[in-house]
Order: structure tokens, then C-alpha cells, then sequence
């Protein structure tokens, strides 16, 4: 009598444990969007902060981290979903859809790897910090990819390389064009007047170089805030910080009551943003209310009680 030739276990639970790991990767990357959207601070260090913060950390105009959290939600739909059809009574079904998926895990995860790839080296060589998360994310990625070319017995080799190869090469060009203005001089003020956010790193202590010039206007309001102990909570990373002293100008913002919440900033004051419960950048605080974000100067003038002139020469877009 022949003997049933056994399963190996990889092949009986690859499907389980990559969905397993694509639903702690979404379940991260999902907390950072979460955290991203509200302005909160996530539970690292600056660096963190910062990575989540730069031009590399949108996509869009939305959080990278949601697009991650899509694509782990993808991989878990592909890895789980056939597990849900009924093998005894569906098998030519459970077959046909588990080949598909097999393809699917293969080209999501491939394009995953290669996108964490690229985003490890801008993380090395641009930004230069550690971010627990973007690691976490990039092995979990690369994770999948080992699970789905050694969770299945494949056919033929061709199988797994062309799909990596091409799903890789799409990806590749594919991002290299998504980010190829990141590398262009950062925030400006148009003609119109209206600020634009910057697109460079920003690079300690200072961050991005204040590129306006103040008015009568912005100085005496600086003056003002300054006067009535307004407080202006901010991290030297922080994009729209930096839209905030754009409104100002340079001039005026040197005049303001300016808390750097950033350990690695300039004259750095840690201690006062955690006393102060600061949450998120930038945070106003003037006469005992707290508002959140970058404010146009007409409303600052507004709630502070300033009377000098207001033709301010900047807003935001």
C-alpha cells in the first residue's frame, strides 16, 4: 500500500501566518494614520516624528502610513479570503481562487519589499534618524515576501521571478517618479502672497530657513503676542511650524514667545511642552486658550486682542 505523501507545515499554514502578519502590519500602520491625521505625537522619539513629518511621509497629499495600511489590509484580504470558501463542497472554487491570490500575495508582497527598500535607503541617507516603525514595517514586508515564495509549491520557477521582477521594476520607477520633486528647494511664498509648504528636509537645530520678510504689521503683532505672554509651541521639524513663522517673516518671529518642543532644536524646552500637555504642532496659547495648528494672522490678532495695523502681507494657500 503507497503511503499519502505529507504536507510539509509551510504549506499548511503559510496563508495563516501571512495573513497573521499583514494584520499586525496594518494594525501599525493604521496607528500611525490615526496619529498622522489627528496632529498627535506617536509613542517614539523625534525621529519618528520627523520621518512621519517629511516630504518622504506623504503620498498625495495623504499619510504614506495609509497607503501602507491599505496594502497590508490587501495582503490580508489575499492570504485569509480563500481560507473562507468550503474545501469539501467548493474544491474546484477554493483552487481557482487560491491560485489567483497565490499571484496577487506574490506582486503585493514584491512591490511591499521593494517599496520598503527604497524607503530604508532615503531613511539612511536623507533623513538620517531611526524610526522603529518604518523598520518594523520594512521587515514585515519583507516577511511576506520570504512566507509567499516559500509558503506554496510552486509549478515552475518562472512562476515567482517574473512576477517579482516586473511587480519590482513597476514599483521602483514608480516611486522614483512619485518623489522626484522632493529633492527641490523647500517652502516659498508665491507671488500672491500665499505660503507653500516645504518640500526638503529639515535639518537641525534650525529646521528650514525662514524665507519672508515682516511687515510693520507682523512685527507689531509679534510684539503684542509677546506682551500678553502668548506662547507659540512648536518642533523645529514640523512643517506647518515652519508655515506659521513663513506667515511671520523672519523679523517678526524672532519676537515671538517660541517653545521648541524638539530635544534636538534649537535652545530645546521639552519639559514645557510636556507641563503644557502639547499634543501637536503647533499649539497657541494665549490668554489660558489653547488653539491647535497654524493660524492665519488676521485670527491671531483677533483673539489676542490686537489693535495695530493688520495689512498683513502673507496667508496660507
Amino acid at each position: 500500500m503507497m503511503r499519502r505523501r505529507s504536507v510539509p507545515w509551510i504549506y499548511r499554514w503559510s496563508r495563516t501566518i501571512i495573513g497573521s502578519i499583514a494584520i499586525v502590519g496594518a494594525i501599525l500602520t493604521g496607528y500611525l494614520t490615526f496619529e498622522k491625521l489627528t496632529g498627535s505625537q506617536v509613542a517614539c522619539t523625534v525621529g519618528c516624528d520627523l520621518v512621519l513629518n517629511s516630504p518622504y511621509g506623504q503620498l498625495f497629499g495623504l499619510p504614506l502610513s495609509l497607503f501602507g495600511c491599505l496594502a497590508y489590509l490587501s495582503m490580508t484580504t489575499f492570504s485569509l479570503g480563500p481560507l473562507l470558501i468550503d474545501a469539501q463542497n467548493n474544491r474546484s472554487l477554493r483552487n481557482q481562487v487560491e491560485d489567483v491570490t497565490w499571484l496577487l500575495l506574490l506582486i503585493g508582497s514584491a512591490s511591499m519589499a521593494v517599496f520598503s527598500g527604497y524607503l530604508m535607503y532615503v531613511l539612511a541617507t536623507k533623513i538620517q534618524v531611526l524610526c522603529p516603525y518604518c523598520i518594523t514595517s520594512a521587515l514585515l514586508s519583507l516577511t511576506l515576501l520570504v512566507l509567499t515564495i516559500k509558503g506554496r509549491d510552486w509549478p515552475e520557477i518562472g512562476q515567482i521571478i517574473f512576477p517579482i521582477i516586473i511587480a519590482g521594476v513597476i514599483t521602483l520607477v514608480g516611486t522614483l517618479a512619485v518623489y522626484a520633486n522632493v529633492e527641490n528647494p523647500g517652502g516659498k511664498m508665491t507671488q500672491s502672497g500665499k505660503i507653500t509648504s516645504p518640500t526638503t528636509l529639515p535639518q537641525p537645530p534650525y529646521g528650514w530657513e525662514i524665507t519672508t520678510t515682516s511687515g510693520s504689521a507682523e512685527i507689531a503683532l509679534a510684539e503684542h503676542l509677546n506682551q500678553i505672554g502668548a506662547k507659540m509651541y512648536a518642533a523645529f521639524w514640523c512643517p506647518h511650524c515652519y508655515e506659521q513663522k513663513e506667515l511671520f517673516g523672519k523679523e517678526a518671529t524672532e519676537k515671538l514667545s517660541y517653545i521648541e518642543c524638539a530635544p534636538q532644536g534649537k535652545n530645546p524646552n521639552p519639559q514645557a511642552c510636556e507641563e503644557a500637555k502639547i499634543q501637536s504642532f503647533p499649539t497657541w496659547k494665549i490668554k489660558g486658550k489653547t488653539y491647535l495648528g497654524t493660524q492665519e494672522l488676521k485670527k491671531l490678532a483677533e483673539i489676542s486682542g490686537y489693535t495695530g495695523p493688520k495689512n498683513f502681507k502673507y496667508t496660507m494657500r
